[in-house]
C-alpha cells in the first residue's frame, strides 16, 4: 500500500508559519505622524510688490523702470533685504545682454541679502 509523505507538506507549513510569525507585528506597528492643521481664521499678509531690474545691452540699469547706477543699486538692494517679508527681485535682460552683467547683478543681490531672484523673459515671435 503506498502512503503520501507529508514531510514536504509540514515543511511548508512551517516556513509559512515563521513567514507569518515574523510579518504580523511589523504589520501593526504604528508611526504617530503630526500633522500641521489648516486653521481657516488666519489671514495671510499680502504678498510685497515685486522689484522689477531692467538690465540692458549697454550695462544700464532700471529700479522699477527708474534709471539707477550700480551704487544706488546695491544700497536699494540692502534696503530691500531688511524688508520682511522680502520681495523677490525679478530681473529682466535684453536678449543680446551679456551674462557677466547679469552676473554682477545678481552677486550683487546675493552679498546684500536678497534671497528670492527670479528672472522675466518675454516670449518672441
Amino acid at each position: 500500500m503506498s502512503e503520501i509523505n507529508v514531510t514536504p507538506l509540514v515543511d511548508v507549513m512551517l516556513v509559512l508559519l515563521i513567514i507569518f510569525m515574523i510579518t504580523a507585528p511589523l504589520m501593526s506597528h504604528k508611526i504617530r505622524i503630526d500633522l500641521p492643521q489648516a486653521n481657516p481664521n488666519v489671514q495671510t499678509e499680502n504678498p510685497p510688490e515685486p522689484i522689477d531690474l531692467a538690465v540692458k545691452e549697454t550695462g544700464d540699469l532700471y529700479w522699477n523702470d527708474e534709471p539707477i547706477t550700480e551704487a544706488m543699486l546695491q544700497a536699494q538692494l540692502r534696503v530691500a533685504a531688511q524688508k520682511q517679508p522680502q520681495p523677490e527681485l525679478q530681473i529682466r535682460a535684453d536678449k543680446t545682454t551679456q551674462y557677466q552683467l547679469i552676473a554682477t547683478v545678481m552677486a550683487n543681490a546675493k552679498t546684500a541679502g536678497m534671497v528670492k531672484i527670479g528672472f522675466i523673459t518675454a516670449a518672441t515671435d
